[in-house]
This record gives C-alpha cells, sequence and structure tokens, in this order.
C-alpha cells in the first residue's frame, strides 16, 4: 500500500472516529449520569451533590444517580472515577481534601491536577472550631488558655482532610497541644462531639450549625478570613489571634480527564443555572453553605493552589498521616 493511499485511509479514519464522538456528544446524556460522591452519606458533601443532582435530573431529562463510595479519605472514588470513560456519564463531587491525597497516599494512581476535568465550583463554606457545651471555653482565647493547662482531644471526619491540618495549624499558630481523634465522616464526629466523648472538634459549619440548636455544641470561631454568612455574629479565628488563618472548604464538580468539552460547558452551564435559584440559594444557605458557581479554570486553580498549601505544611510539621 503506497504512502498516500496509506494517508487517505488514515484521515477517513480519524473522520469517522471523529464525527462518532461528535454525534455522541451531540446526543449526550441519553441515558443516566453517575454522580460519585467519595464519602458518606448524610456528610457536607454528600447534601451539596443531591440538591444539584436532584435539579440536574429535570434540567437534562435524565436520572442523576447520586453513588456514595466512602473509602481512604476519597481515594477509592478519585481512583475509580479518574480511570471511567470520558464520556460524560461518570462525575464526581470534589471537596478540597482531594488536593490532600497526594501528600496522603504516596502510591495514589492520580494526579488531582490532571486526571480530571473540572466542570464547576458548586459551594464553599468555613469550618469552624467547636466544643461540647459542657467545655468551659467561651472563646478561642478561653479555649487556648484551657489547652494549655490540659491537652484536649479534637474531633474531625479522618486523617488528611483539611479539617485535621486546620487542626494542626491551630496547634502551630497557638503554641497549644490537642490528641486528633480521625472519625469516619462528619457525621460521626458531630454525633461524638454532641454527646460530650470527644469536648473539641474541627468540622464544615454545615455539620455543627444544626446541633448548635441543641444547646449541646457551641462554636468558638470560624476558619475563613470573613465571618460566615450562616454565623454573622462568630468571629474569624483571625479576630481571635490567629492573624492570616484562612482556610475553607468547597466543593467542585468534576469528570475523567478528556471528557469533551461541549459536555463540560454544557454541565458549567445547568450548575451555574441550578446555583443561581432562589430556592437553591437558600437551601445551601440554611445548611450553612455559600452557592458558588465558577468555571473550570477557577477550580484548577483552587486545585493547585491547594496542593501547594497543604503539601507544604504537612512538610513543616512533619506530619506522618499513615
Amino acid at each position: 500500500m503506497n504512502t498516500i493511499r496509506l494517508n487517505l485511509l488514515l484521515a477517513a479514519a480519524f473522520a469517522v472516529a471523529a464525527g462518532s464522538t461528535a454525534a455522541q456528544t451531540a446526543s449526550w446524556p441519553a441515558r443516566p449520569v453517575r454522580l460519585v460522591v467519595p464519602y458518606v452519606p448524610a456528610g457536607a458533601t454528600d447534601l451539596v451533590s443531591r440538591l444539584i443532582a436532584e435539579q440536574l435530573s429535570t434540567r437534562l431529562g435524565q436520572q442523576v444517580v447520586v453513588d456514595n463510595r466512602p473509602g481512604a479519605t476519597g481515594t477509592i472514588a478519585f481512583t475509580g472515577v479518574a480511570e471511567s470513560a470520558p464520556d460524560g456519564y461518570t462525575l464526581i463531587t470534589s471537596a478540597d481534601s482531594l488536593t490532600l491525597l497526594p501528600s496522603v497516599f504516596k502510591n495514589v494512581k492520580f494526579d488531582p491536577r490532571s486526571s480530571f476535568a473540572p466542570i464547576s465550583l458548586m459551594s464553599t463554606q468555613p469550618l469552624v472550631l467547636a466544643v461540647h457545651a459542657a467545655t468551659p471555653a467561651k472563646s478561642v482565647k478561653d479555649f487556648i488558655a484551657l489547652a494549655k493547662v490540659k491537652p484536649l482531644s479534637f474531633g474531625t471526619s479522618g486523617t488528611g482532610t483539611s479539617q485535621h491540618l486546620s487542626g494542626e495549624l491551630i496547634k502551630k499558630m497557638t503554641g497549644i497541644d490537642m490528641i486528633h481523634i480521625p472519625y469516619k465522616g462528619g457525621g460521626q464526629a458531630i454525633v461524638e462531639l454532641s454527646g460530650g466523648q470527644v469536648p473539641v472538634a474541627v468540622l464544615g459549619s454545615s455539620t455543627v450549625i444544626p446541633q448548635t440548636k441543641t444547646g449541646r455544641v457551641r462554636i468558638l470561631a470560624v476558619t475563613s478570613k470573613k465571618r460566615s454568612a450562616a454565623l454573622p455574629d462568630v468571629p474569624t479565628l483571625d479576630e481571635s489571634g490567629l492573624k492570616g488563618f484562612d482556610v475553607y472548604q468547597w466543593t467542585a464538580m468534576l469528570a475523567p480527564a478528556k471528557t469533551p468539552k461541549a459536555i463540560i460547558s454544557r454541565l458549567n452551564s445547568e450548575v451555574t443555572t441550578i446555583l443561581k435559584q432562589p430556592a437553591v440559594s437558600e437551601k445551601l444557605q440554611a445548611a450553612g453553605f455559600e452557592p458558588q458557581p465558577g468555571s473550570p479554570e477557577e477550580v484548577s486553580k483552587l486545585i493547585s493552589e491547594g496542593m501547594a498549601r497543604w503539601s507544604k505544611l504537612i512538610q513543616e510539621l512533619k506530619l506522618d498521616l499513615k
């Protein structure tokens, strides 16, 4: 076969493949879409995911099924999605903890920056420093004084999460000692805090706010540099003497790398529209979240910045997160 003929056949094959991909993209979605949540049901990420999935199902004309796949701080779910077909039928809700995984698990089979195609930012929320109601501390100053007399235990949703590392950062900036108690998700941690089994917790605000209404839990501060709209009377750690402390959680929707740009664009548009609906916005805010649509480029930036920040802190503190 001569070179000219071979080139013509290859060109024809590429054209057929491109046409087939374009046709599949144009008809997407032709079947249900799976939205993987890397964490247990009833947690913060799960709440946001289910609210968005319900609205997406209506807008796309196909069911968007939420599939909880907890384990290894999300590594199992992220690995599975990274290896899935990039056809728009497998998506994943990512929390900021994605940026920690390469530092926590040395053998991860994905790179948060290149294994996924960011779709849209969805929400943000600060973490909170909270105590059981029986704990004497009424302020961050009281808390620091108490912890300097006797080390306290603090609960989080797991080892190697932004909650865990925020607790370690509090220790570093105040000179206190705290013993980390990792739980299998924020839901379990807040149950233990409200029951008094652990005196302190660093958790997402949406997980803690409902328990403050029972009188069993007290929030001392939020971790973001700006006060939370859901907790306007609660000071920030920055205001409480930990200058420059600024940590918040975010959730974003991702797809496997190489997912067609047309599908990414469609999903970004739909998620943005959903988050701007008053009913959706009100539900998120009532739960402690700030609705936060954003571009794929914004999500990519958050991932890169998070990886650099937490990797540096882990090295500085010489943390063993195994």
